[in-house]
């Protein structure tokens, strides 16, 4: 009898391995395909200085109008783009006005400048009603910032803007992102 038990309980076990195995190789299993739906964005950040930014250049004695005057704007635009992109840039006049005195938008000289972390071709430009590209190809990526510097000559100082009415004279500069 203690022979017959031993078997019994050898068998079962027997059974119990055999039984695993066989439904190890029958189990089931059931994929899921993950997809990642991507598009081009292009943005300039609300962030940047130059959203509702104001650059001034004062000229308040002799010195001033015989002087080139350079005003830098670190973090001028903050540009987030899926795509190499271009920044253009453009008056929305013009004419700087005050009241209905005028002054050339062409006085005005516009250089990306290096230091931030934009990277492209970088360009200086002198203001006008037409898109002008002031970075050309700039490198994709997320809070690309790009420092802008705006200069008067002192040759434009002098024959443009020296007789001039006194007062703020004003006009709005236009960037734009385009994708590559």
């Amino acid at each position: 009898m203690k022979k017959q038990m031993v078997m019994v309980v050898f068998s079962l076990g027997l059974i119990s391995l055999g039984s695993s195995q066989v439904s190890a190789q029958n189990s089931d299993h059931v994929g899921t395909s993950v997809n990642i739906v991507l598009a081009d964005v292009i943005s300039i950040d609300q962030g940047s200085v130059a959203s509702g930014g104001t650059v001034d250049f004062n000229y308040v004695n002799t010195t001033d109008y015989n002087s080139s005057k350079s005003v830098t704007v670190p973090n001028s635009l903050i540009i987030n783009s899926s795509k190499n992109f271009d920044v253009k840039i453009k008056s929305d006049g013009a004419n700087f006005i005050n009241g209905a005195n005028l002054i050339p938008v062409d006085v005005l000289q516009v250089k990306a400048i290096s230091g931030g972390s934009l990277m492209g071709t970088m360009n200086e430009v002198t203001l006008s009603t037409n898109d002008q590209v002031l970075v050309s190809n700039a490198s994709l990526g997320a809070k690309r910032i790009l420092n802008i510097a705006y200069s008067i000559s002192a040759e434009k100082a002098s024959k443009v803007l020296l007789g001039k009415p006194k007062g703020t004279y004003t006009q709005i500069v236009t960037y734009t992102a385009t994708a590559l």
